[in-house]
């Protein structure tokens, strides 16, 4: 229920067991200084990287602790999983509605807001299905192909397969997609798990890699191109934003690339003829619908040479610091920081609505 002062009481669930458990952390903390405050009460929610659930107060002398950005993370001594220590999820009860800003497993893959379906919380962004092919590079490209959206051709390989046929394997590889070839975590973000493959001889390293982080893997034919982002907003009729581009120094856009390094430059708008624009911002919002999103999206494209745009994925929770690709874009198109985590609020509570009123 709305506090004294008939705010709404915000719940922001953030940290968990995956490999962004640090991007979480800071998109979260940025999140809970820039809600309106004669809005929102925030509510911190964390959860520690061994998946145990803190209070509002554990929570917050978490963040207290002395670390620096992207290397802060959520502990709590002898506690494992999501029913260490279950009586914390009674907090779900106090909030009127929930900002997951879990990256990755286990929080952008549809579990936690299962969780928040069952207890009947209203959530800010795409609901099970969507987050689960959201965040499954596999059955999310199998989605974008039915609806005839132009991806990079790929194969997808399964870890039992892989040891069992090693040499088939590599060779059915080969056959299929030339070098280089990108190998990477089915489910999964930041470029966690990522390897960019020019030989039989990185091959094999590569894959055992990528098996570290799921039992799924895809391999993918590397595309040359300008790396452009759309951001989309809104539920049954979603709005793109301006296109921004990423130009980086590094191989490709890895996870030091995305969080560490300096010399990585973000630039929006991007410098983009309107036409082909356009036609990213279209495939942008059909690739929202293709996965039947919800709330917020961030749609990363490559932009050819031949100026021919390729859907490269979709992020159903973009990372959300203010220099972060998604809020910029939004802030290109003249909606604050602040401005968009409210509107993010009322379009959740907008989908609860319609699905409570179904019988």
């Amino acid at each position: 229920m709305p506090d004294s002062r008939g705010r709404l009481r915000l719940g922001v669930i953030f940290g968990g067991r995956s490999g962004e458990h640090e991007v979480s952390v800071v998109s979260a903390q940025h999140v809970m200084e820039a809600a309106d405050k004669e809005r929102f009460e925030v509510v911190p929610i964390g959860i520690t990287k061994r998946g145990a659930w803190l209070t509002p107060k554990e929570t917050q002398a978490q963040l207290k602790r002395g670390q620096r950005a992207y290397e802060k993370t959520l502990e709590l001594a002898e506690a494992e999983g999501l029913l260490a220590r279950p009586a914390v999820l009674e907090v779900l009860s106090d909030v009127d509605v929930v900002f997951p800003l879990v990256h990755g497993v286990n929080g952008e893959d549809g579990t936690l807001q299962g969780l928040l379906e069952l207890a009947r919380v209203p959530y800010v962004g795409a609901g099970v299905a969507a987050s689960a092919a959201g965040l499954d590079k596999a059955l999310m490209k199998a989605l974008f192909l039915q609806a005839s959206l132009p991806v990079a051709d790929y194969l997808v390989l399964v870890e039992s397969r892989w040891y069992r046929e090693p040499k088939e394997v590599a060779a059915e590889i080969e056959r299929e997609l030339p070098y280089p070839c990108f190998v990477k975590p089915a489910n999964g973000g930041s470029s966690v798990g990522i390897t960019k493959v020019r030989s039989r001889e990185d091959l094999g390293e590569a894959i055992a890699l990528a098996f570290q982080y799921d039992r799924k893997i895809l391999v993918e034919r590397a595309v040359e191109g300008r790396e452009i982002e759309c951001a989309l907003l809104g539920n049954d009729e979603p709005q793109a934003s301006p296109l921004g581009e990423i130009v980086y120094s590094r191989e490709f856009y890895d996870y030091e690339a995305k969080y560490l390094d300096a010399s990585t430059q973000l630039f929006a708008p991007a410098d983009v003829e309107p036409e082909t624009a356009r036609h990213i911002q279209e495939m942008g919002i059909k690739a929202f619908r293709a996965i039947d999103c919800a709330g917020l999206a961030r749609v990363d494209f490559f932009l050819r040479p031949d100026g021919e745009a390729v859907v490269d994925e979709l992020n159903t929770m973009p990372g959300f610091t203010p220099i972060s690709m998604y809020p910029r874009l939004w802030q290109v198109a003249g909606l604050s920081y602040s401005a968009l985590i409210s509107r993010l609020v009322e379009l959740a509570l907008e989908r609860f609505r319609e699905k409570e009123k179904l019988a």
